[in-house]
């Protein structure tokens, strides 16, 4: 074996430090491939870096992708947004876990790899990232109490659906005070009787100087909060009843802004369903 793997290091490394299965943290990108390179962009990350550039990784244990067509696209608001410009920017969702307090091994493990895979032509420039970031699990809000998957599991389970929402809070306090009324006031409402079994709460954390250039700086670390709604069926079956109106109650309580709401179904990996759903 190669003195370059240094594999003597690897039980070193796993005899110390948290090995719990709580998703502590997570990796949230929504990405536009350009026009044109679709099909290009949806292969190479299916082929290629989905795996190599994520979930090779140490502790990063779970991983999803998923796609807005444009009728989902269509279904996104508000208009105006701090996020996606315009609104229906960014096609392409994938969500990761990492274990809790994992992040900073994770991080020096990911900047590594990325240089490395762009050192060695295996990044694809095509694409433009809207909303990426590493995020710090704040709290997940469950439709059914204790029965049902569990937030680690989320991932990996069937969900027919998921809807992004993106919350600007006024201010450090205001946020503070808003994922309190998130958690015990306004999530357990929505949940009750809707195709959503849970959602779960993250807040962004900056990425480190060392980053990739094409991977602008995170906005909002002192105010965003980011929410994953999990759905058991299709977000266009739902959207109507259920995920209409988050930003006019978000913006009665005087304490923030939602930027934005946006529906998506899963890909089926390998195939190239969907793609020419797209524009």
């Amino acid at each position: 074996m190669s003195e370059d793997t240094r594999s003597d290091v690897y039980a070193e490394l796993a005899g110390v430090g948290p090995y719990g299965v709580h998703p502590g943290h997570a990796l949230i990108t929504m990405v536009e491939p350009h026009p044109g390179h679709e099909y290009a962009y949806n292969r190479w990350y299916e082929d290629d870096h989905y795996y190599a550039g994520a979930m090779a990784m140490p502790w990063m244990y779970a991983g999803r992708r998923w796609v807005a067509t444009r009728e989902l696209q269509l279904m996104r608001y508000p208009e105006k947004s701090a996020v996606a410009q315009p609104v229906t920017s960014g096609c392409y969702l994938s969500t990761y876990w990492i274990t809790d307090g994992r992040y900073d091994d994770h991080m020096k493990w990911t900047v590594g790899i990325n240089k490395r895979l762009n050192r060695d032509g295996r990044v694809y420039q095509d694409r433009t990232h809207v909303f990426t970031s590493f995020q710090d699990h704040e709290a997940t809000v469950y439709r059914d109490g204790a029965a049902g998957p569990r937030d680690f599991h989320a991932l990996d389970h069937p969900y027919a659906g998921l809807v992004l929402e993106v919350v600007d809070a006024h201010g450090p306090e205001e946020r503070t005070a808003l994922l309190e009324w998130l958690r015990s006031r306004h999530l357990p409402k929505r949940l009750a009787g809707s195709p959503a079994a849970l959602v779960t709460l993250f807040r962004p954390t900056p990425l480190p100087g060392d980053r990739m250039t094409y991977v602008k700086q995170v906005e909002g670390v002192d105010t965003r909060l980011t929410l994953l709604w999990f759905l058991q069926t299709d977000p266009a079956e739902a959207w109507t009843p259920h995920f209409t109106g988050l930003d006019e109650e978000v913006a009665a309580t005087g304490l923030g802004r939602v930027e934005l709401v946006a529906p998506f179904i899963p890909t089926v990996p390998g195939t190239d369903r969907y793609v020419d759903r797209l524009r």
